[in-house]
């Protein structure tokens, strides 16, 4: 596998457009940091990191409105990719949906979102898009 992040947000966009209430996927430190952002910021409702023999993986809780059954997250788009980084400094970072979504980055400061992005003035690589 060469992306594993493109991966990893395949499998949340394939378990919500099939109507899963659960998704697995291997988990590495980059994707417990994104699964913890899309927790804070209510796409998700649970995740737990579960320790196996072979690697460890985490599980996701997805989220669905409940009357609607409608999916807590419409969209969610892999920005830079190992053949093209995209990277976006203090103060040209990228607006989702004009504020209503988020940007996830990976800067010095962590993995943060775009909104603490600004607070902290930092740039950074853009990993996705989420709303």
């Amino acid at each position: 596998m060469t992306d594993p992040i493109a991966d990893y947000l395949t499998r949340i966009r394939n378990a919500y457009m099939a109507g899963k209430k659960i998704v697995e996927c291997p988990s590495s430190n980059m994707k417990v940091a994104l699964t913890k952002i899309l927790f804070e910021k209510g796409y998700i409702l649970s995740y737990k990191v579960v320790e196996g023999e072979p690697a460890n993986t985490i599980k996701i809780a997805l989220k669905y409105h409940p009357q609607t059954k409608t999916a807590a997250i419409k969209k969610i788009v892999r920005v830079s990719t190992p053949g093209l980084r995209k990277y976006a400094d203090v103060k040209n970072m990228p607006r989702v949906l004009n504020g209503l979504g988020i940007a996830i980055l990976s800067t010095s400061k962590g993995v943060i979102t775009d909104k603490e992005a600004k607070e902290l003035g930092v740039g950074g690589e853009v990993i996705c898009y989420v709303y």
